[in-house]
């Protein structure tokens, strides 16, 4: 080994055998991912910084996680994002917090919308058709929780979006194809299912799954599971999981959603998405 071109994280590493200090949960460790805006290089060093930054939260966050598989693995999960989620908001404190983890990184007045990609005016937001509302990804009717503080406010899953685009997914379960939404080309509808535009696919299916993995029945609200259905009703299911599974897997994590995770980690819940850090535990789980 050269030992004159130590990387950072052999640094980090090698600060932490002598007895550093690492802080993640206690203190967290600030944002490390950068909104979605940047390309080339910005990217590249983008990545990097949140490679060191997983690895990191491995060593604290995520240790008791790491090596396990399916409902070790699971189970751990739930510990752990359950355990850390110490700030948990009201349903009216959600509209300032959506403002703060979907803004624009080119415009900090607006918020970038869910389905449509829009940037529109954060102060926007309200119940008239080109407004932005906060739009439940779990549809809160599959489980029947509602907007009391639980997960009916766990911004998690919560994300703003056109109303009337909103409307259009309602409570439909996610699945491919059906007709192009009008208002919102690039997704899709038929008459029980909903595909978001490409380029948000993943981020649906990893807020999916984090709240089958953060709600098991514990504390009064129902045990969310996704499966390979649609038309779920107001079963406390949502799917189709293997199509979740396909978009996950076809749009990684981008800048915007790892910032999104740092955000809410930082200066709301406390807690992560794991599915946005570790990827590959989609199919460890599932």
């Amino acid at each position: 080994m050269d030992h004159t071109h130590v990387t950072r994280r052999g640094r980090i590493a090698l600060a932490v055998a002598a007895g550093t200090v690492l802080v993640a949960v206690g203190a967290q460790i600030p944002a490390t991912a950068h909104p979605a805006g940047h390309a080339g290089a910005a990217d590249a060093s983008a990545a990097q910084r949140s490679s060191l930054s997983t690895g990191a939260y491995d060593d604290t966050y995520y240790k008791d996680a790491i090596g396990k598989t399916g409902p070790a693995l699971k189970d751990s999960l739930h510990q752990i994002i359950s355990s850390t989620q110490t700030g948990k908001l009201s349903y009216s404190q959600v509209w300032d917090a959506l403002q703060d983890t979907d803004e624009d990184p080119k415009n900090s007045a607006n918020v970038i919308l869910l389905y449509t990609g829009r940037s529109q005016s954060k102060e926007a937001h309200g119940s008239e058709p080109d407004q932005w509302n906060r739009e439940h990804v779990w549809a809160k009717s599959h489980g029947d929780f509602g907007t009391a503080t639980g997960p009916g406010t766990d911004i998690h899953h919560l994300r703003p979006a056109d109303v009337s685009v909103n409307s259009t997914r309602g409570n439909k379960d996610f699945d491919k194809g059906g007709t192009e939404v009008g208002e919102a080309p690039g997704n899709y509808t038929d008459d029980d299912s909903f595909e978001p535009r490409d380029a948000v696919k993943g981020d649906v299916a990893r807020m999916i799954l984090y709240m089958a993995v953060r709600y098991d029945g514990e504390g009064g609200f129902p045990d969310l599971e996704p499966n390979d259905k649609v038309d779920n009703g107001s079963q406390p299911n949502i799917g189709r999981l293997s199509v979740l599974k396909t978009w996950s897997q076809q749009d990684p994590p981008d800048t915007f959603e790892e910032h999104r995770n740092q955000v809410i980690f930082d200066k709301y819940q406390h807690n992560r998405n794991p599915f946005i850090d570790h990827p590959e535990w989609v199919n460890e789980i599932w």
